[in-house]
């Protein structure tokens, strides 16, 4: 049994963040801390204040900018946190424009999977739904963060990959469409590093995809209340990983060149990879009842948080927002009984169901400052 390594969050402080000139939230680090208060009254802003230290991404929209008040120049986001009885600080300075810089106890923080270490959270949030019914890349980024936090080395890789497919993104738009000689041995170069570590990228992905696809069947099945004749006769929820390209990835890219320049984009790579969703070998994504699907996105967050919990023997932070104004009685039921034991941090505007357990009750409308 390995020792318990989470990260329980103490305090929580904003400066200047979406609503709050200031606000200031003091966390249960053993149970549940339940925000409540009217809808807009910036309870969601809180866990996306913790879920951004850990990611450097807001699970709300793509540009970070937004996180800051409007009329503000920056605003701050600092949590203190205790990991085996260690203090931890985590502080971001966030700009309008989009940049930022957040240090670990005082020291400058670049590499995400650092920070997912020192921040690890599981976010389950109304938007999930698109995890089943949105694009491929919702679900590359739910596999991408619990790789950085299960794999050191394959959080690295993930780096590395995303600096090289800039790079040949900038390439490729600098080529303008015409594949001169010069850009031609340029792509070479990049051609070669995407092929090593999308290689390795893809085998990563496809092993932790391997080893999460029976506890999401095993997370439906309870959550969608498949019986267990069911399950036995045929599998009710399948996931797979499918590569963004066929045969070995570098004869793909050389393949693809021409398409790439005059379109100046990768076609083919890691950045096409899709995990592919089935429910009783039906297409999730577009064959499924939304109810099925609802259900499906619950047990993809609920297996990754389990094997995460497993193999860094700790718990990631659970952050829910507002997950039950979605589900039917029976589902909230059953994702009470599903939740894992440790902190949480819960938002809701009514009245939680039955069996769960509360350590704070919090109204936001209490924390702190607006203009």
């Amino acid at each position: 049994m390995l020792a318990d390594t989470s990260a329980h969050l103490l305090r929580l402080e904003l400066r200047d963040v979406r609503r709050f000139s200031e606000a200031c939230l003091e966390v249960d680090p053993e149970s549940t801390t339940v925000l409540t208060g009217p809808n807009g009254s910036g309870k969601t802003t809180f866990l996306e204040a913790v879920a951004y230290l850990g990611s450097q991404r807001s699970f709300r929209t793509a540009s970070r900018g937004v996180i800051v008040r409007s009329g503000a120049e920056r605003g701050i986001v600092r949590a203190e946190l205790r990991r085996e009885r260690r203090p931890l600080l985590v502080e971001s300075e966030l700009r309008a424009d989009g940049s930022a810089l957040t240090l670990v106890n005082r020291r400058a923080v670049h590499a995400r999977a650092q920070l997912a270490d020192a921040v690890p959270v599981t976010v389950f949030s109304p938007d999930d739904l698109g995890l089943v019914q949105g694009p491929p890349a919702r679900r590359r980024e739910m596999l991408d963060a619990a790789l950085r936090l299960v794999d050191a080395r394959g959080a690295a890789d993930l780096d590395t990959m995303e600096r090289v497919l800039r790079q040949r993104a900038a390439l490729l738009r600098q080529a303008g469409g015409r594949l001169a000689p010069e850009i031609a041995s340029t792509l070479d170069v990049w051609d070669e590093r995407l092929d090593a570590i999308g290689t390795v990228v893809s085998e990563s992905r496809r092993a932790l995809v391997e080893e999460v696809a029976g506890l999401v069947e095993d997370a439906y099945a309870s959550l969608a209340g498949v019986s267990a004749s069911v399950s036995a006769s045929r599998s009710s929820v399948t996931v797979t990983y499918v590569p963004g390209w066929e045969g070995s990835l570098g004869q793909a890219l050389a393949a693809s060149r021409r398409d790439d320049v005059r379109r100046g984009i990768s076609t083919v790579g890691p950045q096409r990879d899709e995990i592919a969703l089935r429910i009783q070998a039906r297409d999730a994504r577009t064959q499924a009842s939304q109810g099925e699907q609802r259900s499906l996105a619950l047990a993809l967050r609920l297996a990754l948080h389990e094997l995460v919990s497993e193999r860094r023997g700790g718990r990631p932070l659970l952050l829910l927002d507002d997950v039950f104004s979605e589900l039917d009685p029976d589902r909230s039921r059953a994702l009470v009984r599903r939740l894992p034991v440790g902190q949480a941090l819960l938002t809701t505007a009514s009245r939680l169901p039955d069996g769960v357990e509360t350590g704070a009750i919090v109204d936001v409308r209490t924390l702190g400052r607006t203009p």
